[in-house]
């Protein structure tokens, strides 16, 4: 018996609506990497976001700062877009995850986080005091996407 091209195509639709309906009855996550309300992270923060990237697929992760908050702390010490986050507090985060890195990160507000970052100058070490998360400011004029100078 042949099988026709036709009859793949509707066997290939079939089985990818049933897996989609199957992914569809699956609880959703309310936040990624892990910052679900169970899990309970320190208040303090830097006002940075990091984003994942790697030259080609199969290469080392690496973390890179992602947004700057213009009002933050990371700002004023000079943390900037683009940035290759490599240590902190002394701890390389070469082979870690971003819920580890995070987890480094975030401690209690008025205490010291270490970072050093590489950019196109070269390593630069920043120590930048953590601030609680509800004083930064949210919305179009404190956004992470704005960019200061």
């Amino acid at each position: 018996m042949r099988i026709s091209g036709s009859h793949i195509t509707a066997g290939l639709m079939m089985g990818l609506l049933v897996a989609g309906l199957a992914l569809a009855d699956q609880p959703a996550r309310q936040m990624p990497y892990g910052h679900g309300a169970d899990t309970k992270l320190p208040n303090g923060v830097i006002g940075i976001s990091l984003h994942v990237g790697a030259e080609r697929i199969g290469d080392p992760a690496i973390l890179y700062v992602g947004m700057v908050h213009p009002e933050g702390p990371a700002h004023k010490a000079g943390l900037r877009h683009g940035d290759e986050l490599v240590s902190v507090d002394g701890m390389p985060v070469k082979g870690k995850s971003y819920e580890e890195v995070v987890t480094m990160i975030r401690g209690e507000a008025g205490t010291v986080v270490k970072v050093e970052a590489k950019d196109e100058k070269g390593l630069h070490a920043l120590s930048i005091e953590r601030v609680a998360g509800d004083k930064l400011p949210r919305g179009p004029s404190g956004s992470h996407g704005n960019q200061a100078p």
